[in-house]
């Protein structure tokens, strides 16, 4: 029994060394295989393990990477999707109707989206499109783009529709330009807008004659461009503008505070005067004001007693000033026109117009800048234009010729805060450079505007 015991507590010790040395044998090789791996990722790769790791991610690759396509608040992916453009005289019922729609789910989504957007307004030519699980099912939405700045989604199963507009970036940028033939052209040849060029005769309308620029001309401008997803979509304000005709300068300001907002020359001095310019925008001088013109229609000397703006049939003519719509009527020479009363001295008069703009009427108050019909050759005219005319103490003079006093500078409470914005503006406009070889450069100061830039002296350089 002794002998049993002793030998049973020999092979318990014996089992439990052994335990130990196969748990210390497991660690050290843990350890030593932990320390070969580090060492061989640590040393540099042979070109031969480069190739066959670079021949794994070759093989990798073919295989298709899935990038769903979100738009619209949807992922387009997930459902049976329809594009097209909405035809002359179609309507939403008849579009519906090839979906599977029945007619009393239109008749719903039509009454019920009558204050949020109208199916009347849909228009031939713009973009739609209609979501449904498959070909075979009733379409689900129906997607439409009024313009680049929103579009409506029309719940057809829930009979309601909804505007989401577009977020909107703008960026501040800068442009200078060498005028060749007209500053219109100029941002043609360019890749810029009809809009910017429109925005800064907005700035100097009152102060410089664009019909008459030459070339050699010069102007910086720095100004807010808007794009959706990348896509430049408009122009915002101008917030500064240089313009050299002949040998004038001209700078123009935007300041704004809680009283008033518009443009300033350096001495504080508001651009906006009582008379625009020019009626048209976008147009030449065909004829001047001549005392012995030959008439192309009647084919013998008579006096023009106005200046003919040649323009495209239907380009918006501008009422110059305010005043009160005193005719707005036709004969057989002036065609359609309006006559104007600015005040108890001067009136103004445009002929030959294809249409009047909406509303106006002997009696009716127009504000300088509006719209008071549309260039057409009614009456004794050859071609599309507008014939300006204008009268001082009942008079008929050359408009051009006149030199109108220049309006009040602003409050004296105002000028520091003005000088301060002048002094950011002026000093970024000297910044710009005019490039000889290019007639136009376009700069992008890289950042982002807030809505603190349009506050006074707040903007970043």
């Amino acid at each position: 029994m002794d002998q049993n015991k002793t030998g049973g507590r020999t092979k318990s010790i014996s089992s439990q060394i052994n335990k130990k040395k196969l748990l210390i044998g497991s660690i050290i090789f843990m350890a030593t295989f932990a320390l070969i791996s580090y060492l061989l990722l640590s040393f540099p790769r042979t070109s031969s393990q480069l190739a066959s790791n670079s021949n794994q991610e070759e093989k990798l690759s073919f295989f298709p990477v899935f990038k769903p396509e979100f738009k619209y608040g949807f992922i387009l992916d997930t459902f049976h999707v329809k594009k097209a453009s909405i035809k002359p005289n179609e309507f939403l019922s008849e579009i519906l109707d090839e979906h599977h729609v029945v007619y009393e789910k239109v008749d719903a989504l039509a009454r019920n989206a009558e204050d949020v957007f109208s199916v009347t307004k849909l228009r031939a030519g713009k973009d739609y499109i209609i979501l449904s699980k498959d070909a075979s099912t009733s379409a689900q939405y129906f997607i439409y783009e009024p313009d680049v700045y929103s579009y409506v989604i029309y719940d057809i199963e829930k009979g309601i529709a909804k505007v989401i507009e577009r977020e909107i970036k703008t960026q501040i940028k800068s442009s200078s330009g060498i005028v060749k033939s007209s500053l219109w052209q100029t941002m043609v040849d360019n890749n810029l807008s009809y809009d910017l060029a429109s925005r800064l005769e907005d700035v100097f309308g009152w102060s410089i004659d664009f019909h008459h620029v030459q070339n050699g001309d010069r102007f910086k401008v720095i100004y807010e461009s808007k794009s959706i997803d990348g896509k430049v979509v408009g122009v915002g304000d101008i917030l500064g503008a240089y313009y050299k005709n002949y040998s004038n300068e001209y700078h123009g300001i935007y300041f704004e505070n809680e009283q008033h907002d518009g443009y300033y020359d350096l001495e504080g001095r508001p651009m906006k005067k009582t008379f625009l310019k020019s009626p048209v925008k976008y147009s030449r001088i065909s004829s001047g004001f001549n005392m012995n013109r030959f008439h192309p229609v009647l084919k013998r000397r008579k006096a023009h007693l106005g200046t003919d703006y040649a323009a495209p049939y239907g380009t918006p003519i501008l009422a110059v000033a305010n005043g009160v719509v005193l005719k707005a009527s036709r004969t057989r020479g002036n065609g359609n026109y309006v006559k104007i009363k600015h005040d108890k001295i001067y009136q103004t008069q445009y002929l030959h117009m294809q249409k009047f703009a909406k509303g106006i009427s002997p009696g009716v108050q127009v504000k300088q800048g509006q719209v008071i019909g549309y260039v057409g050759s009614t009456g004794l005219a050859t071609g599309p234009h507008v014939c300006f005319r204008f009268w001082k103490n009942n008079r008929q003079v050359n408009h051009r010729r006149l030199n109108f006093p220049p309006a009040d500078p602003m409050p004296e409470s105002d000028i520091p805060r003005f000088n301060e914005k002048k002094d950011e503006i002026v000093n970024q406009l000297n910044l710009i450079e005019f490039k000889a070889e290019a007639p136009l450069v376009e700069v992008d100061s890289g950042r982002e505007k807030t809505e603190a830039d349009k506050k006074v002296g707040k903007s970043n350089p």
